[in-house]
């Protein structure tokens, strides 16, 4: 189930969003980042991922967000778990009159060479970055950076 935008809006404003995001690991151990065209987050490199829908479960969660996200429709039992982070934002996904509050499921994905074309309703476009790049870049996102160096908080 989705919701409509306004009680998506309502949904934002009053409460956490549970989500699952994918650390994307090439075979030469590089990360795969996306230049966000939404909010929150705009205009930064981060992580694939996306919200969790109401009666949905994680195993189904995750497939929906490999595919959506990466065109992949991966088994979470194929990820490696990486643990629970909050993420804390100025703005939503519709303007900047409120923030928004996640609770991400973090989790590890390693490919092979079936990343031939990715979407691009989330992210402009796709870069694969060596980890120590990604940490030193001021266009990574911090929440982003926070899955390769807890210090990056």
């Amino acid at each position: 189930m989705w919701l409509e935008c306004e009680d998506f809006r309502t949904a934002v404003r009053l409460s956490p969003l549970v989500s699952i995001d994918l650390v994307v690991r090439d075979a030469a151990g590089r990360v795969l980042l996306g230049w966000r065209n939404n909010r929150p987050a705009q205009h930064c490199w981060f992580v694939p991922g996306g919200s969790i829908r109401k009666q949905e479960t994680l195993d189904a969660a995750f497939r929906r967000i490999s595919h959506d996200e990466l065109g992949l429709g991966c088994e979470r039992a194929e990820a490696r778990w990486l643990g629970v982070y909050e993420h804390f934002y100025d703005d939503h996904f519709a303007g900047t009159d409120f923030g928004t509050h996640y609770v991400v499921l973090g989790h590890e994905l390693a490919v092979g060479s079936g990343l031939t074309t990715l979407p691009d309703a989330q992210h402009a476009h796709w870069r694969w970055f060596e980890v120590d790049e990604l940490l030193a870049s001021p266009e990574v996102h911090r929440h982003s950076k926070w899955y390769f160096d807890p210090r990056a908080c």
